[in-house]
């Protein structure tokens, strides 16, 4: 299974993206701003600076895994090997406050924020472990 995420809005507190799952459009995401000025797909030139729990995952291909969040207490898509990140989880939320780094999932119907985040969330994670199941590889990329 393969999840894209493009960049729509880059705000000085906030991003805002399309998720498609396989090439079809599936919801909107919020982040946190981005700070890979460059786009290059990490944070190691001058200028940028990795702010703990307030910044957008950089460009590139990540795979996924489901695990269980101590946090939160329920399965959710963690993505791996995300340099100058740990535990990037893909979850609910509503505005950037609740996304400390992750990519929250929803619909982008008010103005920096998201809504129906909660059954965007359930429904993402029903596609997830059906893949998961039967073995698919899950992977992003985020553009």
């Amino acid at each position: 299974m393969k999840l894209f995420l493009k960049t729509i809005f880059r705000g000085p507190s906030y991003t805002i993206g399309k998720l498609s799952i396989d090439g079809v459009y599936f919801c909107d995401t919020l982040e946190d701003p981005i700070r890979d000025l460059n786009n290059d797909g990490d944070l190691d030139d001058p200028g940028e600076t990795k702010i703990y729990g307030n910044t957008a995952i950089p460009r590139g291909t990540y795979k996924i895994i489901l695990a269980l969040s101590p946090r939160f207490k329920r399965l959710l898509p963690v993505l791996l090997n995300v340099k100058h990140f740990t535990g990037i989880l893909m979850h609910r939320g509503n505005s950037p406050q609740d996304t400390a780094g992750c990519i929250l999932v929803g619909k982008n119907k008010v103005v920096g924020g998201l809504v129906d985040s909660t059954i965007t969330e359930e429904k993402l994670m029903t596609l997830l472990t059906r893949a998961n199941n039967a073995g698919e590889e899950i992977t992003i990329t985020i553009e």
